[in-house]
């Protein structure tokens, strides 16, 4: 299997004369980095990742760690989406006009890089969720290997597995402001108390979590499997998720769903 689809992977990147990478410090847009920097060399490869208010700091640490182990050229931009009304109010769409933002920004660096083409890490299994940000790829003639190659989360796992990537098994960490349900306003308050409820789970073991932020209240989602270590760990992680501002904390019994807030698109879809 990994030999047919190294070949592949081989040509597809070999046809351009450099790759400039979205990167977010996940898995998916870290293997399209790596692969760029093992088939085109150190020089033909650069990865871009934006320092926004709704990015971790650890998932940008992770990205600098990244590139500096696999000697890749990392730049990191700054870009303003939270001072856009159009995303901060927090539309279904929200993600399209974050998605405008970075690849406006992309297509300056690309200015530096004559021939190079835009990547992102989208594979096939994200053409299966709601993701307006695929339209702002589009429109942008981003390109996106993996999703052209079929190649869907789970092989991206295993190819990264197959080349030794160390963050192979690194849980999907998508942007804080997806923990706001929609149309409430996004602020940087309430992305700080995330990253920071999240952080004081991730120090109590808990690293595949998320902490949905509803106004004072934090709704924690982690594995169902892990629910009844978070139940009896509660009396110690309550206080100081209150500490944060919070008035309420409770437990999703659902589990952790990635992407559980689209639920209520599918809903309104249902009654059309």
């Amino acid at each position: 299997m990994f030999e047919k689809l190294s070949l592949e992977l081989k040509n597809w990147f070999e046809k351009y004369p450099g790759t400039i990478t979205a990167f977010s410090g996940g898995i998916d847009s870290a293997l399209v980095l790596f692969l760029s920097r093992k088939f085109l060399g150190k020089n033909r490869t650069v990865g871009v990742i934006s320092k926004s208010e709704s990015l971790k700091q650890k998932d940008y640490e992770v990205a600098q760690n990244f590139a500096k182990t696999h000697d890749i050229i990392l730049q990191t931009i700054y870009t303003k989406e939270l001072s856009d009304t159009r995303y901060n109010k927090n539309p279904y769409n929200r993600c399209y006009f974050c998605k405008i933002h970075l690849y406006t920004s992309l297509r300056r660096v690309q200015k530096d890089y004559p021939g190079f083409v835009i990547l992102n890490g989208t594979n096939k299994d994200d053409y299966s969720d709601y993701r307006p940000g695929l339209q702002a790829a589009d429109e942008n003639m981003i390109k996106s290997p993996l999703a052209e190659l079929g190649i869907t989360k789970q092989n991206i796992r295993e190819i990264a597995k197959h080349f030794g990537i160390n963050i192979w098994d690194k849980p999907s960490s998508p942007c804080l402001s997806s923990r706001i349900p929609y149309n409430k306003v996004i602020t940087p308050i309430k992305l700080a108390q995330i990253e920071k409820a999240e952080a004081i789970l991730n120090d109590f073991g808990y690293n595949n979590v998320r902490a949905r932020h509803y106004d004072d209240m934090c709704r924690i989602e982690v594995p169902v499997l892990q629910i009844p270590a978070l139940k009896k760990d509660m009396s110690m992680i309550l206080p100081l998720i209150k500490e944060l501002g919070f008035n309420q904390c409770i437990i999703d019994d659902e589990g952790l769903i990635s992407g559980k807030l689209n639920s209520v698109l599918n809903k309104e879809y249902e009654q059309l």
